[in-house]
């Protein structure tokens, strides 16, 4: 099955919270898109690994995602070990994307960037022929990293002013995690309303700097190339 963007994420909801209207655009557009999420996020405050699963079809459906899969990995654990750069590299040569989305390289938590140098690596390592898996080599032609807890000056932003509600509804899935006043759930840093104001106004921050709605940042490994100068705009 091959995809033409695959999203990996350290925990289940990362992608949602960061960059699920991009990908939401794209499948409106007629591409293919799937997630990876790392761990099972099991070492959440709310919630478990059993109900995270549940949350994560449901975002699925809401997001038209053609795949998704857990690798499994340890939450808060995870290394950047042979086993678990073989497997992101076997899901790499499985699904075949043009394109691979990766956690912030730096951020609040350690997973993130963790992840975020494990997925680079892997990307790069699932070319080489001498590798071998089950799948054959297979390279993505680009690696960007999308723009978490904390603000990162972002090489690019996608206008995602007409599918901010399918992000706020795939976040909203993640029952567990975020505002519901009725939960009896310990309180995190993201459980309050406040942080989903917060997602809002980030959004906004960076589509105001298109002079759209709202907008979602990214970064980049590589210079982004364009044609002719005039369509770059």
């Amino acid at each position: 099955m091959k995809l033409d963007i695959l999203a990996f994420a350290a925990h289940p909801d990362d992608v949602e919270l960061s960059c699920s209207a991009t990908l939401a655009k794209e499948v409106f557009h007629g591409k293919k898109v799937g997630i990876v999420d790392l761990t099972q996020g099991e070492l959440g405050s709310r919630g478990s690994a059993a109900i995270r699963a549940i949350e994560a079809n449901a975002s699925s459906e809401i997001l038209k995602l053609t795949v998704r899969e857990n690798l499994k990995m340890d939450d808060g654990f995870f290394e950047e070990t042979k086993e678990n750069l073989l497997a992101i590299v076997s899901a790499i040569r499985k699904y075949k994307p043009e394109i691979v989305l990766a956690n912030a390289i730096s951020d609040r938590h350690p997973d993130h960037g963790r992840g975020a140098a494990l997925v680079s690596r892997a990307c790069f390592l699932a070319g080489l022929v001498k590798i071998k898996t089950q799948q054959e080599p297979w390279r993505p032609k680009v690696v960007y990293h999308y723009i978490q807890d904390r603000y990162m000056k972002p090489d690019f932003i996608v206008d995602v002013s007409e599918y901010m509600s399918a992000k706020m509804e795939s976040i909203r899935a993640f029952k567990s995690q975020f505002f519901d006043p009725n939960s009896e759930e310990p309180n995190t840093p993201i459980s309050g309303k406040e942080f989903m104001d917060f997602i809002d106004a980030r959004a906004r921050q960076f589509g105001r700097e298109l002079g759209v709605e709202f907008g979602e940042g990214f970064t980049v490994e590589r210079p982004v190339g364009t044609n002719l100068l005039s369509e770059f705009i």
